[in-house]
């Protein structure tokens, strides 16, 4: 059985979708959920669920990237995940960190990489016109929103549609993906995925 650990930053309902999923014959199971934000409320839904929570503050590290790492390292260390899972975690995670993670960290991010890495993805597909949107599951290496991908979930953009209302609809396909990767990942099995909206 496999152990995860999740990172998050806010409400965490990707996280949400990942605690629910993994029961049953699920090959893992969480084993932490650990933020930056001691008011994410991504923490106390973890709690509802029995899963031990974690915070490490980035604020009072300043600029130190290195000593917030060496922190979330101490952290995990204590938890003995064997797959980190990023899912919301507004933290850019450096090299140093990526390296010790190397093939067992995935994330989720809302575009079809390696279209739109960064922020504002749903506007920046409105504004070029694109006639499907989505999001991505991926290894997580130094580059960011960079790494072998592992699921893709897509959705059409329609006529009127909103940065808001676009975000709204993929964010239902990234609640199908995410737990579907981590499953297939778990378990071993690194293909691709493709889910496209219902």
């Amino acid at each position: 059985m496999k152990r995860v650990a999740i990172f998050i930053s806010g409400g965490g309902s990707n996280m949400v979708s990942l605690l629910d999923s993994m029961t049953g014959d699920h090959p893992a199971r969480p084993c932490l959920v650990l933020s930056n934000k001691a008011d994410a409320g991504g923490l106390a839904r973890a709690a509802e669920r029995g899963v031990p929570t974690a915070v490490v503050d980035h604020k009072p590290f300043g600029g130190d990237r290195e000593a917030f790492q060496e922190a979330l390292q101490a952290e995990l260390e204590n938890a003995a995940p064997d797959i980190l899972c990023l899912a919301g975690f507004m933290r850019v995670l450096t090299g140093s960190f990526t390296s010790r993670w190397e093939g067992r960290m995935l994330n989720i991010h809302p575009s079809l990489l390696p279209k739109y890495r960064g922020l504002h993805t749903h506007a920046r597909a409105l504004e070029a016109g694109d006639a499907e949107h989505g999001c991505t599951v991926h290894e997580v290496t130094a580059e960011l929103d960079d790494g072998p991908i592992l699921g893709q979930a897509t959705v059409p953009v329609l006529p009127g549609d909103t940065p808001d209302a676009l975000a709204a609809r993929v964010l239902v396909q990234e609640h199908r993906l995410y737990p579907a990767v981590l499953r297939r990942f778990a378990g071993g099995n690194r293909e691709m995925l493709r889910l496209s909206e219902a």
